[in-house]
């Protein structure tokens, strides 16, 4: 008998590691025989500590399970889900980057294997490098961590660079609000992400990767050290990459808690040991990245996503997804929200559909209000924005980023003008001082926020000009995007500005 306790981040908060304790002094007590599997989430955070119990060539569910039902859950008496597949939230999902999370073991590169891992990188190692780029660029894989830029040209202008050595960076500093999805991988599926950053490297000609994780993660930094360790001890790191391929060593590197570091160029001069600022562009970093050479810097979910590509086949993930948007997103619902955790679908399905119906609609029981996309600098969509399809271009044209991925749901009574004052103050706290837009823009615009509260209707066309003023200005995503969610929130709930507002229109 094997049974399941999620070692996650969230389901550990939850009392996981007190449930695998009281499975382990029950079975003792009794003299059964069983293991305990350490394994990700299955990303249904209200059913944590969800376990699973395998035993006769089945895997039923129970949850939430406290360490006040582990006798019933031994005994057999305890009301199960069924299999988590069976259950609505799951079984509506595509998962494909997602597909080992929950599933297998991930302290084990022996159980990645028998679920599919290392497929894809033993075909990469049997292709040129022009042959993957054309694979990867079939498949329509654009950046996850925000811009959606695509992977392909930007491995293919890596990998067309001259110099003495190259780099991949996977960007792990997972700092929007609302976004977890980077943490549940690296914690539940550590060696998907290796295999991704092995691919990029033996695809670019780059010989070294870094890791860069968030201190705010201690048990992401735990998994994934282990799992660089077993990567390298069974020959997956090291001189000859699963011992026919090139060289290709990785290791992980440890931030400070600095929210601009995960802009691409900050991220590089806090690798390098400097301070976290922003760099200038041009160069990009596909030219002179780390420590001046030539890198690929792409986020958890793109290089996650990279294994399945060259699994399954560029046709078989480009199947999926609306337009340019192709394959699924890992989408991370939170907030107050009845339903939350991690949801993985094609893009193309609309918002409404995806708070209403996959997410059950507020905890609260309340009228949804808004609902913040692509973490704390997205914009705020109100109800009469959610038929919009999740796609990169379909939300730009309303206004809105899908950043991350990240949906916090927002109840009638939240405060729009206090959310809209906080993105101007969190920008202004975070902002690294390189650029004068960022700088001082944003505190110019809490103040110009706190003006149009008190009833001051000259200054509603300031605060607009500044957020434009910022978007095209600022040098990297911090500034740049902050205008989203103060000029959705002004724009879409202006009543709720005061007579300001009322004046100005």
């Amino acid at each position: 008998m094997k049974i399941y306790v999620p070692r996650d981040a969230a389901a550990k908060a939850l009392g996981a590691d007190e449930v695998a304790e009281a499975v382990a002094r029950e079975a003792e007590a009794r003299g059964m025989s069983l293991q305990i599997v350490r394994n990700g989430s299955r990303g249904m955070v209200w059913l944590e500590p969800l376990v699973e119990v395998e035993a006769s060539g089945r895997r039923l569910a129970y949850g939430p399970v406290q360490a006040s039902d582990v006798p019933a859950l031994l005994d057999g008496t305890l009301d199960s889900l069924g299999a988590v597949e069976d259950i609505p939230f799951f079984a509506r999902q595509t998962r494909l980057t997602f597909a080992r999370v929950g599933l297998n073991d991930p302290h084990s590169l022996d159980d990645y294997k028998a679920h599919g891992g290392l497929a894809g990188l033993r075909r990469v190692l049997d292709m040129r490098g022009e042959a993957v780029i054309d694979e990867l660029k079939a498949s329509g894989l654009r950046g996850r961590g925000g811009a959606g830029f695509p992977a392909g040209i930007k491995w293919d202008t890596v990998r067309m660079a001259h110099a003495d050595r190259k780099y991949i960076v996977c960007n792990a500093d997972e700092g929007d609000s609302g976004t977890f999805a980077d943490r549940m991988l690296m914690e539940g599926d550590p060696f998907c992400l290796i295999e991704g950053m092995v691919i990029a490297g033996v695809t670019v000609g780059a010989t070294k990767g870094f890791v860069y994780l968030r201190s705010e993660y201690p048990d992401a930094i735990e998994v994934m050290t282990e799992a660089v360790e077993l990567a390298r001890a069974a020959g997956l790191l090291g001189d000859a990459v699963l011992g026919t391929g090139p060289a290709f060593d990785m290791e992980i590197r440890v931030g400070a808690g600095a929210y601009v570091c995960g802009e691409e160029t900050s991220l590089l001069n806090s690798l390098e040991g400097k301070r976290g600022v922003v760099r200038a562009k041009p160069p990009l970093p596909a030219l002179e990245g780390l420590f001046g050479k030539p890198t690929v810097v792409n986020n958890v979910l793109t290089l996650a996503t990279v294994p399945v590509i060259f699994e399954k086949g560029a046709e078989h993930y480009a199947s999926f997804g609306l337009g340019r948007s192709k394959g699924t997103m890992p989408i991370q619902i939170a907030g107050n929200v009845a339903r939350g955790g991690l949801f993985e679908t094609a893009f193309g399905m609309p918002l409404g559909e995806l708070v209403n119906d996959v997410a059950g609609g507020t905890a609260s029981g309340r009228p949804v209000k808004a609902v913040q996309v692509g973490g704390p600098l997205g914009a705020y969509m109100p109800t009469s924005k959610f038929d919009t399809p999740f796609g990169y271009e379909e939300f730009d044209g309303q206004g809105g980023l899908i950043g991350h991925a990240g949906v916090v749901v927002f109840d009638d009574s939240a405060d729009m003008a206090g959310l809209a004052r906080f993105a101007m103050e969190f920008c202004a706290v975070e902002s690294c001082g390189k650029c004068t837009p960022c700088r001082i823009g944003a505190v110019r615009g809490v103040e110009t926020i706190d003006r149009i509260a008190a009833g001051d209707a000259a200054a509603v066309p300031l605060l607009e000009d500044l957020c434009e003023t910022m978007r095209d200005g600022s040098l990297c995503a911090l500034g740049g995007f902050t205008p989203y969610p103060v000029l959705s929130a002004l724009r879409g709930f202006p009543e709720e500005f005061g007579p300001a507002r009322d004046a100005a229109e």
